[in-house]
């Protein structure tokens, strides 16, 4: 049987030809970090499990990492094992109550990679903020004070576009947009795109578009393929060549806590996230 021309060339669901990034080098010393923002002010698509993974495959790879929690579902602590309730959190660095953000870190069960949580407090931050001044930088602050001490940060964000998103691209380096590969999830990415736009011409100039990676994509489905082959079409290389496919593994690992890398260490996702981190690394958005 004559093979097809995407087969002949290997090409990946993105459509380009398959590409493997090699693994990074060693680390001589660790910080300043690069923090990047987990954001798509839509819901269900994979913000905080690309979170967990990407932050515990860059662990893996030697990158001291530091998950910031920051929505009040408090998904993020939850999928890394760790307590949200009768401890700091976030919501106490950002309205003072605590100082130090050192004091609100906690180890996870995974080597080099901590965690500052969240719970449903946080959702009250907005209301208490409107009236600070200079309230959309109030997490750039915060995490400047502990950037030296770790190669990555990672704040999950809330799906939504209010002002804790915003302090959190403002504090950012760069963004990575989880997409879903789905109708709905696409139709939201512009309006994000824009908004990074406008968090660059106001706040904070240094920040830049990591790049966009597809989640729960299904290959057998002609809708993935579909919403697949039009972001490529709408934002070519900002479109990262991992993808994510779907599988029952992920919410398995949030349930035991774990990421997906240290559950099911030889399962396809977890190779994917690997692939994630060392596609960041050899574009040159982290160290």
């Amino acid at each position: 049987m004559t093979a097809t021309l995407d087969e002949a060339m290997d090409l990946g669901p993105t459509g380009r030809p398959r590409r493997e990034f090699p693994e990074p080098q060693a680390l001589a010393s660790h910080g300043p970090a690069h923090i990047i923002a987990m954001c798509n002010q839509k819901g269900g698509v994979g913000k905080t499990t690309t979170s967990v993974n990407l932050g515990a495959a860059f662990a893996e790879y030697g990158r001291k990492v530091l998950a910031v929690d920051f929505d009040p579902q408090g998904a993020l602590s939850t999928g890394l094992g760790v307590p949200a309730f009768d401890v700091p959190t976030i919501y106490d660095l950002m309205l003072g109550n605590i100082k130090d953000p050192h004091e609100a870190i906690q180890k996870t069960r995974i080597e080099n990679l901590d965690v500052i949580p969240a719970n449903i407090d946080l959702s009250a931050a907005e209301v208490h903020l409107i009236g600070e001044v200079a309230r959309e930088q109030i997490l750039a602050r915060i995490l400047r004070k502990v950037a030296p001490d770790y190669d990555v940060i990672i704040v999950d964000c809330q799906p939504s576009l209010g002002l804790l998103t915003v302090n959190a691209l403002t504090a950012a380096h760069g963004v990575v947009i989880p997409l879903a590969c789905e109708y709905f999830a696409l139709r939201g990415v512009a309006l994000l795109v824009e908004t990074v736009d406008k968090v660059r011409d106001r706040l904070n100039p240094a920040i830049e578009l990591d790049g966009i990676v597809a989640t729960m994509y299904d290959a057998r489905t002609l809708h993935s393929r579909e919403v697949m082959e039009r972001v490529v079409d709408a934002f070519g290389d900002d479109v990262l060549d991992t993808v994510i496919t779907r599988t029952v593994k992920f919410p398995d690992a949030s349930v035991a806590g774990l990421p997906i890398t240290q559950y099911a260490p030889e399962h396809n996702a977890a190779h994917a996230y690997r692939q994630l981190a060392r596609e960041l690394v050899a574009r040159g958005a982290v160290a």
